[in-house]
């Protein structure tokens, strides 16, 4: 049935239209067939056994096509995807942490993933976890039961199954043996012990992962084995750095080029090339020793010949073996790692009080009650007990009673070295919320430990060494003063949430207007956590707004049958998960055109801003705005497994436009057009190529004859000595404008020998290899590359590529039809035998000054000769009868990476390979030309959900009023793995003088009415701040300037003439400048003043 249902999906491919060869993306029908070629697969593997590496290989490959690992192939690789695609995970626990690890690790793609838990659904778990609805918890199913098959959705290409029999301590455990990682969630650390003890035994080991939240606590523990080798500590991409020089000496001393970074630190290796002189080194391994941030010792260089020019090096990537120790053993020497450098102590009190509650269930069958009196102690040990004997205590689950709590002689037992203060406050906020649940806090956690998982089967990235905690204190301090019953449940969903921060904050979130910028996967994320916090509820008038561009994606990872907005699809999957919630989806472009939309009544009317956005600028004009409405934001984004939260609150932090990170470097022109070093230079010439060709001359081609409808009317202004812009472009476009498909080829033929051999032999007439430069140094060194010209074969597949797909790009913007038989090799050699390559002829013209910039950034004078050769052209075109319709109208193209389909990416790969082979440089793989010159952020879920996460978890301060000392902003790279908690930056007061302080959160303000002139203008700000002003600037306006001439006349003109603002325009932001105090000085600078244009601020 698979095998004529695989067929009949084949045979039955509607017909397409001959200038589309394939659909546009990834259409129903293909991913139809992928998962019917998946079935296909799974059928083999279990009857056919022996084929089970190819048929792995099919089933990882199948994901592949989809695009579902597309982003997360950048960060791991394909050898580490390869890797989990053959690895089974066993789960334990399908409370809100254990379903965040679920989620991601499905998500990532490992091969199988046992479920496992026996609990029932409940009400509470409506609050944490989001895979649970009401029904489930009116019928009384299985946690398990009820998650399972969402899980399973994720992702089709994961083996999703489940168990709920017992797992304690009469367990026959042999059962593991069979996974390749286990993880425990909600487990008796009893359990813990024993499932450790038996995977830390196996041969290979299985690596061993427990994770629990309590309340506002959490903590991840891992053991991956006596020796764990980690292929890729960093993951980072080694960059190639060239040589400034290397000395002949015992040390040698290697320079880099311009002072640039290395990036190495002491004990790594670099390998060297292309060296000069020095020819030794070239192909050879060095360990290095950092000597500064440019320059590191390699050794005895002492015997070698000297160096003489050129050369980079590239670190090599080593194998770093690590050594775990058992649960049993970590708990009384635990190593931590501490995400929170202002109390650096946290991670072992954390440590001690969350060991005391393990005690306290193992002795009680429970955790603390929700607001009793047991927050205040958790049992005691009698005083006399030592250390040693409290950890035995703890080992063999014995209790004791006296006058020292067993928090601090837990405390006191695992940090023999370094005695950390006890922490009441923390145990006493712990025990009373340890029954609770906050969802942002098991999202952050689960990330970081979803990661360890990969990690784990995959060998990729630096592991956790060995317990990570972090803790949410700073959201419960606060509410310490309020009475029990603030925490006591309701009977409803947000019980859990209610037992940490209590019914009064609670409600604040029900009843919170929230504006989310971005609708991606940090934006999915977010509402997941929106609808566990009960954010904008309906009941309450809250609400949630989310705006979104992208038009593909859909929301929490879900298959959805048709294309939809983001947005949409977002609001749906988030009522799924509350659907109490109030959801409003926009696809309106939040920029200054909207601001008829998103005006200041909109954002008068949030309570709070959150961007999940992808660039800079975008943020940079969402946070303007918040400041001029004086709202908070919330910003977050993530790299690979690289995540960063802010937390910009009204007169408490600086805000996102405070700071700016330094421009990205550009490559300079001459280096993209004649010099590339590195792959990155062929890749954005491939790129600039594509975008000149196929996007701007098609564009230009339209909008010139859209200005000038009629060839002969064009004609006869040119021959009048009229000078059109873009009238030379495009003539030359008409007069070149091929008319078949054989056209096409030949087109395509033409610019493999001038892009790839013309060039190159250009370049050596020009500047030949022994060149040398006025000092007497070669012209050609590092980083210049000599060319080597290509000489065309049709039988290299990279050269058929680009044949190929130039040709289709061609045809489609010029509107020629083609044939699927058409892309045959034998139909390309047919019409490539007819294609007359015209004798080079060397020009002395060639540009090196890198200065320079491209031709479309600056306007170049028309020569008499060009405008001859236009009128020429457009004359022979009128003649011929070439100036039609249809041939005045081209069909730009859009860059479109994610559409393999199209021949985009075949020409950007195939330009791109074939320069760097020219200029011997190792060409890339089509995956990393798609990244470079598609931009793409490389994406996974473990960094999205910890990020989304530390982001929910500081709304709930900013709700609450909590003050400056409770937010916080966070750095972390999941690979290493560092976390990075700190104080956001503190508001900046600046002086005027005379005592007047302002900040960016400030805007003074003035009343006016029609006529307001500019001099009452002026003498209000002095009347109402104290202060004289002495320049007025609206935008890049001058209202007034003294020294400009006839500006003193402006102080009689009403602000109305002045301005002239639109009909609904209320008021207008306007830059002051103030006297000095003395004479000769600047002036200084102030806040905005805004000027309203009517008494009570409202439209005139």
């Amino acid at each position: 049935n698979t095998d004529s249902a695989v067929g009949q999906l084949i045979t039955t491919q509607p017909q397409r239209s001959p200038r589309a060869p394939a659909a546009t993306g990834i259409s129903e029908r293909k991913r139809e067939f992928v998962l019917h070629s998946l079935h296909f697969c799974m059928y083999v593997l279990v009857s056919f056994p022996h084929m089970c590496d190819l048929i792995l290989y099919m089933t990882v490959r199948l994901g592949l096509m989809c695009g579902l690992y597309d982003r997360q192939r950048y960060v791991l690789g394909d050898s580490a995807m390869h890797q989990m695609a053959q690895s089974s995970v066993f789960l334990s626990g399908m409370g809100g942490m254990g379903v965040e690890i679920a989620k991601n690790i499905v998500l990532a793609g490992v091969k199988a993933v046992t479920l496992h838990d026996t609990k029932q659904c409940e009400t509470w778990d409506l609050g944490s976890n989001f895979f649970i609805r009401k029904e489930d918890v009116l019928s009384q199913r299985r946690r398990v039961e009820a998650v399972c098959p969402h899980v399973a959705e994720l992702n089709p290409y994961v083996h999703v199954d489940m168990s709920f029999s017992a797992l304690d301590d009469n367990t026959d455990l042999g059962f593991l043996r069979r996974y390749q990682c286990v993880i425990l969630t909600e487990a008796r650390l009893s359990l813990q012990k024993r499932v450790n003890e038996f995977c830390h035994s196996q041969q290979p080991p299985i690596r061993f992962i427990s994770c629990d939240v309590y309340g506002i606590c959490a903590r991840v523990f891992c053991d991956f084995g006596e020796e764990f080798e980690v292929f890729d500590p960093t993951g980072e991409e080694p960059k190639e750095v060239f040589i400034q020089s290397i000395t002949q000496d015992n040390p040698g001393m290697v320079t880099c080029m311009d002072n640039q970074p290395h990036g190495l630190q002491t004990g790594q290796s670099v390998v060297f090339r292309e060296v000069g002189g020095m020819v030794e080194l070239n192909g050879t391994s060095r360990q290095v020793s950092v000597l500064s941030s440019h320059s590191f010792a390699i050794g005895d260089t002492s015997q070698l010949q000297p160096y003489t020019h050129g050369g980079f090096f590239v670190m090599v990537k080593t194998p770093k073996m690590y050594r775990f120790e058992t649960l049993e053993r970590q708990l009384c020497e635990p190593r931590v790692l501490t995400p929170d450098f202002s109390k650096p102590e946290a991670p072992l009190q954390i440590h001690a009080g969350m060991l005391a509650l393990d005690t306290f269930q193992e002795q009680h069958s429970r955790l603390p009650n929700t607001g009793s009196q047991e927050q205040s102690e958790l049992y005691c040990f009698p005083h006399f007990i030592t250390a040693k004997a409290a950890t035995h205590c703890l080992t063999n689950d014995c209790m004791h009673t006296g006058v020292i709590t067993l928090y601090s002689l837990f405390l006191s037992s695992v940090t023999p070295s370094s005695q950390a203060s006890v922490n009441t406050e923390l145990v006493r906020c712990l025990s009373r919320t340890a029954r609770g649940a906050l969802p942002p806090l098991a999202a952050a956690v689960g990330g970081l430990a979803s990661q360890e998982v990969l990690k784990a089967i995959t060998g990729k990235f630096a592991p956790l060494q060995q317990w990570f905690y972090l803790d949410a204190i700073e959201v419960v301090k606060p509410l310490q003063p309020l009475s029990a019953e603030e925490f006591s449940p309701r009977g409803d969903r947000y019980d859990g949430l209610r037992a940490c921060i209590g019914d009064s904050l609670c409600l604040q979130l029900h009843k919170l207007r929230v504006f989310m910028v971005g609708c991606g996967a940090i934006g999915c994320e977010m509402l997941k956590n929106f609808a566990l916090l009960g954010i904008g509820l309906a009941k309450s008038s809250g609400e949630v707004g989310i705006y979104s561009l992208c038009i593909y994606l859909s929301v929490h990872h879900r298959p959805r049958p048709h294309r939809k907005a983001t947005s949409y699809t977002a609001a749906e999957a988030t009522h799924d998960i509350n659907p109490d919630l109030q959801v409003e989806a926009h696809l309106n472009k939040v920029c200054p055109a909207t601001e008829n939309i998103y005006n200041d009544s909109f954002y008068s009317s949030l309570n709070i801003v959150v961007t999940a956005l992808d660039n800079v600028e975008a943020r940079r004009y969402v946070d303007s705005r918040c400041v001029s409405n004086q709202r908070p934001l919330l910003d977050s984004g993530t790299m690979g497994t690289k995540g960063h939260t802010e937390i910009i609150v009204p007169n408490l932090t600086e805000s996102y436009n405070s700071h700016r990170d330094p421009p990205e470097e550009e490559i300079p022109f001459c280096t993209l057009k004649s010099f590339p070093s590195v792959i990155e230079h062929t890749i954005q010439w491939a790129r600039d190529k594509f975008e000149s060709a196929f996007v701007h001359k098609p564009s230009m081609y339209n909008s010139f004859w859209q200005t000038h409808s009629s060839a002969e009317v064009v004609l006869q202004r040119m021959q009048a000595g009229e000078s059109l812009e873009g009238s030379f472009q495009v003539m030359k476009l008409l007069s070149r404008q091929p008319t078949q498909w054989e056209q096409c080829v030949a087109v395509a033929r033409l610019k493999f020998e001038k892009y790839f051999k013309r060039k190159a032999l250009q370049l050596l007439h020009s500047f030949p290899l022994d060149t040398r430069l006025k000092d007497g140094s070669l012209f050609w060194q590092s980083p210049k590359r000599p060319p080597t010209p290509l000489e065309f074969d049709l039988k290299d597949s990279l050269h058929f590529a680009f044949i190929v797909s130039t040709a289709r790009l061609f045809a489609g913007i010029y509107n020629i039809p083609y044939s699927e038989r058409d892309l045959s090799e034998e139909a390309i050699t047919r019409i490539l035998a007819d294609v007359k390559i015209p004798e080079y002829r060397p020009s002395e013209k060639v540009k090196t000054d890198e200065t320079a910039r491209k031709p479309d950034q600056i306007k170049m004078p028309l020569s008499s000769e060009e405008e001859r050769d236009a009128i020429t052209h457009l004359e022979q075109a009128i003649a011929t009868d070439r100036v039609t319709p249809e041939r005045l109208r081209m069909s730009p193209l859009q860059f479109e990476k994610d559409d393999d389909s199209n021949g985009h990416m075949d020409f950007v790969a195939s330009a791109s390979s074939l320069r760097a082979i020219m200029y011997s440089i190792e060409p890339a793989d089509r995956l990393k030309t798609k990244r470079i010159a598609g931009k793409i952020i490389p994406a996974i879920a473990t960094a999205t959900a910890a990020v989304a996460g530390l982001v929910a978890l500081e709304l709930i301060k900013v709700v609450g009023g909590f003050g400056f000392e409770s937010h916080k902003n966070c750095f972390f790279n999941l690979a290493i793995p560092v976390v990075v908690l700190t104080e956001p930056a503190a508001v900046k007061q600046t002086l005027i003088r005379n005592n007047i302080y302002y900040t960016i959160w400030d805007c003074w303000t003035v009343f006016g009415h029609e006529d307001f002139t500019l001099s009452d203008f002026m003498n209000a700000v002095r009347e109402k701040y104290g202060i004289e002003p002495t320049m007025v600037v609206h935008g890049v306006k001058m209202l007034y300037v003294p020294v400009m001439p006839g500006h003193s006349k402006r102080l009689k003109l009403t602000m109305h003439k002045l301005i002239k603002p639109s009909v609904d325009r209320r008021y207008v932001d306007l830059t002051v400048s103030f006297a000095p105090e003395a004479d000769g000085d600047e002036d200084l600078p102030g806040p905005p003043v805004r000027y309203y244009f009517s008494p009570d601020g409202e439209t005139p």
